[in-house]
């Protein structure tokens, strides 16, 4: 368990980041790497999903995904590391990994587990501007399901490029706002199957490729690939898939001037 008395709270504020989100997610912290928790689904799911990002990142950089150095020298940004799911798959690659998250909770979290898996992360407990303000910046940024829980998604967007380098990759992932995202992502996920605690995710903050992809247009960013996450409750298994309609990826090149 972890010494709450020690958790300090980030000292600036955000707009688009609601306190009602960071209260949400702190209050789940440390079910994030429990294989019985509650984000038992977000285990499976990040582990159908990071092998597309590995492959599409190493192969961008002319590195070979298949390696377990495929990621080596690339400094990688996770937008939104919570417990550090991506994060940790990621730094297994051989990536130069921060994690930032606006739950101070979750990042202490991902902190100790990184402890016990042998893994040097630099998790922080800061939003992306503060990133910015301080001149860092990246070869690769990834922004998974965080953009649905942020009021302003453009402003999040314009971020992800400004941390990264010319040519560099971004990867944005969430849900997309259709019937089938709302009965799937929402009525089942949150409550009938109880794959995610409920109030989890507002419907009217998913967001259509086409609004996404326009947003980082304007923010030098050229789609490389899009793709769908399946999730077939059968076999209790997510894959890639065509389908856009629940969950998908972008995967963005930032253009130079």
């Amino acid at each position: 368990m972890l010494d709450k008395s020690e958790i300090k709270k980030i000292d600036k504020v955000d707009a688009s980041v609601s306190p009602e989100q960071i209260a949400r997610f702190d209050a789940l912290a440390e079910e994030w790497w429990s294989p019985k928790g509650k984000y038992k689904l977000a285990l499976d799911f990040n582990e159908a999903r990071v092998d597309y990002f590995v492959d599409k990142i190493a192969r961008h950089f002319g590195q070979h995904p298949d390696k377990i150095s495929g990621l080596e020298g690339l400094r990688i940004l996770d937008l939104g590391c919570g417990g550090g799911l991506v994060s940790e798959a990621l730094a297994k690659r051989g990536a130069m990994v921060v994690g930032i998250d606006a739950s101070e909770l979750s990042v202490q979290v991902a902190k100790q587990h990184a402890i016990k898996s042998g893994l040097d992360i630099d998790y922080r407990n800061v939003l992306a501007k503060d990133l910015i303000d301080d001149g860092e910046m990246f070869d690769v940024v990834i922004n998974a399901e965080v953009i649905e829980h942020v009021s302003d998604q453009k402003g999040l967007v314009k971020h992800c490029s400004q941390l990264t380098r010319e040519n560099g990759v971004v990867v944005l992932a969430t849900l997309n706002r259709t019937i089938k995202s709302f009965i799937f992502g929402i009525i089942g996920a949150e409550y009938i199957m109880r794959y995610l605690p409920a109030g989890t995710h507002s419907w009217g903050l998913f967001v259509t490729p086409l609004e996404l992809n326009s947003w980082a247009s304007l923010s030098r960013l050229q789609l490389i690939e899009e793709k769908g996450m399946k999730y077939n409750p059968f076999v209790k298994q997510w894959k890639l898939s065509k389908d856009l309609k629940v969950n998908y990826v972008q995967v963005y090149k930032k253009r130079a001037k």
